[in-house]
């Protein structure tokens, strides 16, 4: 479980699974968690949006690609 990134939702937990295949590689997948009330939509995007870049995007980046 990663802590939340936002000061306006302390309640926002995001979970990172690492599931293997039994082969040769490793997927990564990661979930939003938030308490009630859920995030208006543009907030939700807004918080989708951010996790994706900093996960996704940063991510790659490090291996150079």
């Amino acid at each position: 479980m990663w802590s939340s990134l936002w000061h306006k939702r302390p309640d926002a937990l995001v979970r990172l699974d690492l599931p293997s295949d039994g082969s040769a590689g490793t997927d990564l997948r990661w979930t939003l968690f938030v308490a009630e009330p859920m995030p208006e939509p543009p907030l939700l995007g807004h918080l989708r949006k951010r996790l994706n870049q900093l996960i996704n995007a940063n991510l790659r980046h490090t291996f150079g690609q």
